[in-house]
């Protein structure tokens, strides 16, 4: 196994464990990213909350996709409003990772992920049972989203972001 399949599967397995210890999606991918990001964990736990069930239970964009974007941005977003073509080019950074989750997944969107019927869910989330995890696909969701953005990062490192965890203290060089 390469240095890069044992990363994936870290990474993948991360995610399914946040997730199992009750993190929503978005929160998940976000944790099992988090040393590679120079904010602290407890901020992006808080930035990532609003984006679980699709959106805050409004059974959109799936959670997953929202933490994969919100960690794209945190290593190759743009801040400079100005430069159409760094916007262009990030843009379609986040259309082809979403693009590969969708061919895996057969979508993006959440409601259609667990086969729901409903546009907007009931705002009380449901109790993590092991009935639950057995309904849901959500944690292998997660998984996959991980592997897809740490294949992404493997193949195109960002610029000025290497970092790394010495004692469980992260630094960013």
């Amino acid at each position: 196994m390469t240095m890069k399949e044992k990363c994936e599967i870290m990474r993948s397995k991360s995610a399914m464990d946040n997730f199992q210890k009750g993190y929503n999606c978005a929160q998940a991918i976000v944790l099992a990213f988090a040393d590679m990001i120079p904010i602290e964990e407890e901020l992006l736990l808080r930035m990532a909350s609003s984006f679980g069930g699709g959106m805050g239970r409004l059974r959109e964009v799936c959670g997953a996709m929202s933490g994969m974007f919100m960690v794209v941005g945190a290593l190759y977003g743009y801040d400079d409003s100005k430069e159409s073509k760094i916007k262009a080019e990030h843009y379609a950074r986040i259309q082809e990772l979403a693009g590969r989750f969708e061919e895996k997944n057969g979508s993006i969107v959440c409601r259609e992920l667990l086969g729901l019927n409903i546009k907007h869910d009931s705002s009380v989330p449901k109790e993590r049972t092991q009935e639950y995890y057995k309904k849901r696909p959500c944690p292998q969701l997660v998984a996959d989203a991980a592997k897809i953005l740490e294949d992404y990062i493997h193949k195109n490192p960002p610029k000025g972001c290497e970092s790394t965890v010495r004692n469980g203290q992260k630094t960013v060089k």
